[in-house]
């Protein structure tokens, strides 16, 4: 549904985005990562058509943004971090204003109706904007983003203001969505791209530094299939049990507390030992307390693509 070919975007000498390229499929939801200046924003103003580009093409359903936006914008509906209300009109108003702007062709009650429902701003329908919480605010503005049923959406910071119950509201409304639409989801809370996005791209300096799914970057990343493991028994001799594993490359203490020894185990990427190392322990009679796989966080994954391993390694120390 959205496509993006080598785009850039340049104001001088500087590279706000440098020849991206990347593929958001119909019914998948895209987190877009990066620090503040990576290029986040600039990107989903080039793809919504807010700024032209340097360079490259932004394709909404095979439609290029720029050689016929008018087209191309039907199927969008554009969430940014501030979202574009008028204090001075109702709710109603409002929502009524942007049905005509877009030339919305689906039965306006029931229409608008279903919208206010399904981001509970039904019962503040009537209220001036201008008198509503930051919370509502944002809850209208994604709104109006839903008016027409566009097929793509495209949502900056989408849960900016709200309180715990109400992200996790939004959070549930946002993937509901993604069943029916292309979403492209900017955010700086990690744990709600986490929890929501089937996809993450990391941006890092106007480039992109990833582009799959979390478990495959901690993979990817990670370089070797890490287990933490609590052990009982002789050091010397879990470490000779371990490293007598085909595919076992490491096998450290890391830690030890009343008699139970903690040891990081790494081996060949693609190897599954967890079988294996738990027949050796229990024939030796050094029973396994504790198991667990040490991929990459989310969190270790955006600071090694953004800051390096020093930052990664500074963190898990």
């Amino acid at each position: 549904m959205i496509e993006v070919q080598n785009l850039s975007k340049h104001y001088g000498d500087k590279k706000a985005v440098n020849g991206i390229s990347f593929t958001a499929n119909d019914g998948e939801i895209l987190g877009f990562l990066g620090p503040n200046g990576a290029g986040k924003s600039t990107t989903m103003n080039m793809l919504t058509g807010y700024i032209s580009s340097t360079g490259g093409k932004a394709l909404i359903d095979g439609v290029d943004i720029l050689e016929n936006p008018i087209k191309a914008k039907k199927n969008i509906g554009y969430l940014p971090e501030l979202p574009p209300l008028y204090m001075d009109m109702t709710v109603k108003e409002y929502l009524n204003f942007i049905y005509d702007l877009k030339k919305c062709k689906l039965p306006r009650v029931s229409h608008l109706k279903d919208i206010c429902g399904l981001v509970k701003i039904d019962h503040v329908y009537n209220r001036m904007i201008r008198n509503l919480s930051k919370g509502y605010r944002q809850r209208v503005g994604l709104a109006q983003a839903l008016v027409g049923n566009p097929p793509v959406l495209i949502l900056d910071e989408p849960t900016v203001g709200l309180d715990p119950s109400q992200i996790i509201e939004i959070r549930t409304l946002i993937k509901k969505l993604g069943k029916n639409h292309t979403v492209i989801l900017s955010s700086h809370i990690l744990s709600e791209v986490q929890a929501v996005c089937d996809k993450i791209i990391v941006i890092n300096e106007g480039r992109i530094v990833a582009d799959d799914t979390e478990t495959a970057l901690s993979d990817k990343l990670t370089g070797a299939h890490i287990l933490t493991a609590k052990i009982e028994g002789e050091v010397e001799k879990v470490q000779k049990l371990a490293l007598s594993i085909e595919g076992v490359e490491v096998c450290k203490e890391i830690n030890e507390r009343e008699g139970v020894h903690e040891y990081r185990i790494e081996s060949e990427e693609g190897v599954d030992i967890r079988r294996e190392l738990f027949k050796k322990m229990a024939g030796a009679d050094c029973p396994i307390l504790e198991l667990k796989s040490a991929e990459l966080s989310l969190e270790d994954i955006f600071l090694k693509l953004t800051m390096g391993d020093a930052a990664a390694e500074e963190r898990e120390a």
